[in-house]
């Protein structure tokens, strides 16, 4: 139990004069370790009156309940909560969950904005796609397209000749049947096939990938310009597809003969990958 400031103040008191925790305890007739520990609170340069909480569980999860709460601007509840939390891993009990929503709730309303942190995931809300170039065949270069589902960190790897509208819409069919599911958003740049114009700052969605959104239930959306921080797992999955398909001087690849030599590595290392993650 904590001192409280009177008794603290004993404590070193009776220690100043004697020297020794033991003696202290003696003339205070409080416990020798306790004395020892408020006398290394006050030579550690710490505040002996301040309360100090146990490591709990739930902690490592605060920061999705504080984004969850600030998302849902405090209307989510804490069953909600403790669902997803729990997908995520957390093993504690729901009742602890209540009390961190409540505690983060209380401090919303106050006014007070959370900390800063990136960009939070949870599974199965965010599949993020990107472009890279691809390798050259016959002289004519293709494009990788590459997808990732935050959380589970699931990669899939397109090759593709070009980026057009009627390309994208058949790789986002061909990623959502291979991760068996559809997310709550799809997130990416602001290329023309997704974004045709900005009106005030606010970007105006294809109308074709609109459709999309609407067909497999998912929400398209685009990254702040220039945010790495947004979709920095798709273009983490680029840069690592680059480097096992392109061919370059380090990783002495060979050319490809044809655009199904292509696709038969990429097949090849996303199942190297598969049995590494096994």
């Amino acid at each position: 139990m904590t001192k409280s400031g009177r008794e603290i103040m004993e404590i070193f008191e009776a220690f100043d004069l004697t020297g020794t925790a033991w003696s202290a305890a003696q003339l205070t007739g409080y416990d020798a370790k306790t004395v020892a520990r408020y006398v290394a609170i006050r030579e550690a340069g710490g505040d002996p009156l301040a309360k100090t909480s146990r490591p709990r569980l739930i902690d490592v999860f605060m920061p999705k309940i504080e984004e969850m709460v600030d998302r849902s601007k405090g209307k989510i509840r804490a069953d909600v909560a403790h669902r997803k939390i729990t997908a995520m891993g957390y093993r504690g009990s729901e009742r602890s969950t209540r009390r961190a929503v409540a505690e983060v709730k209380e401090a919303w309303r106050a006014g007070r904005r959370r900390r800063y942190r990136p960009w939070i995931p949870e599974p199965g809300m965010w599949l993020q796609w990107d472009w890279g170039d691809g390798p050259l065949i016959g002289g004519r270069k293709t494009q990788l397209f590459c997808a990732w589902l935050a959380w589970s960190r699931f990669r899939v790897v397109i090759p593709v000749w070009d980026q057009t509208l009627g390309g994208l819409v058949a790789c986002l069919d061909e990623v959502l049947r291979r991760i068996g599911g559809a997310p709550t958003y799809l997130l990416t740049d602001n290329p023309k096939t997704v974004t045709v114009e900005h009106i005030a700052g606010v970007p105006v969605r294809h109308p074709t990938m609109v459709e999309v959104g609407r067909h497999y239930g998912c929400r398209v959306l685009t990254c702040t310009p220039y945010d790495p921080e947004s979709k920095g797992g798709s273009e983490a999955t680029v840069r690592i597809a680059k480097a096992d398909l392109v061919p370059t001087s380090a990783n002495l690849r060979p050319r490809y003969a044809s655009f199904t030599e292509l696709a038969a590595v990429v097949t090849y290392v996303e199942r190297a990958e598969l049995r590494g993650r096994r």
